[in-house]
C-alpha cells in the first residue's frame, strides 16, 4: 500500500513538474499552461493586490473565459509605488468603474508573446501602439532586450517575466501599474 501511494505521489509530482516545466515560476509558484489566468494568478505571492483588484472589479469570470488575453500583470510592489491611498480608494465599491478602467488597460484581446511584440516594435521603427480592451493605448518599445510599455501618462513599465503561458492567453509580469489618461 505504501509503495503504491509513494509511486502515485511520485508520478503526480512528475506530471505536475512537466506541466509547469516550460513556464517560469511567478511569485514563488509554478504557472501551469493548462490553467487560466485567474487560476494561476491566485497562486502568485507577487500578485495578491492584482488578484484582489480583479475580484473587486468583477473581472474574474472574464479572465477565466476562453480569451485569448494578454495580461500585463503588475506585481504588488508596482501597486505600492502608486500615491498613498490610491489602491484603497480604487477598491471601494463606488469606484468600481474607475478600477475596471485601470485593470482593463492592462489587457489586450490577443495572445501576444514577447517575440511577436518585439517583431511589431522592429517593424514599427522602434515602437508599436498597443490598444487595450479598456480603450487605453500603450506604446511598446525595447530597451536592449527588455520589453517596455509606456502608458497614456508617460509612465514606463518593464516586462520582468515574459511569456507565462496560460490556457486562455499569456501573462507578462510588469514592474509598474499602467494608468489611463485622466
Amino acid at each position: 500500500m505504501f509503495r503504491t501511494t509513494l509511486a502515485a505521489t511520485a508520478a503526480l509530482s512528475l506530471a505536475t513538474a512537466a506541466l509547469a516545466m516550460d513556464n517560469p515560476m511567478v511569485g514563488g509558484a509554478p504557472m501551469f499552461a493548462d490553467k487560466n489566468i485567474v487560476e494561476n494568478a491566485v497562486n502568485s505571492a507577487d500578485h495578491t493586490t492584482l488578484v484582489a483588484a480583479v475580484q473587486a472589479a468583477g473581472l474574474v469570470e472574464t479572465l477565466q473565459s476562453p480569451g485569448p488575453f494578454t495580461v500585463f500583470a503588475p506585481v504588488n510592489a508596482a501597486f505600492d509605488m502608486l500615491q498613498a491611498g490610491t489602491v484603497e480608494t480604487l477598491l471601494k465599491p463606488e469606484n468600481k468603474d474607475q478600477l475596471v478602467k485601470v485593470l482593463t488597460c492592462h489587457v489586450v484581446a490577443a495572445n501576444a508573446m514577447s517575440d511577436a511584440i518585439a517583431g511589431m516594435i522592429a517593424a514599427g521603427g522602434g515602437t508599436h501602439r498597443v490598444e487595450t480592451v479598456g480603450g487605453c493605448v500603450l506604446e511598446a518599445s525595447m530597451d536592449g532586450d527588455m520589453l517596455e510599455l509606456k502608458d497614456e501618462r508617460g509612465r514606463t513599465a518593464t516586462v520582468t517575466i515574459a511569456d507565462v503561458v496560460q490556457s486562455n492567453g499569456v501573462i507578462h509580469v510588469i514592474d509598474t501599474v499602467l494608468l489611463p489618461a485622466m
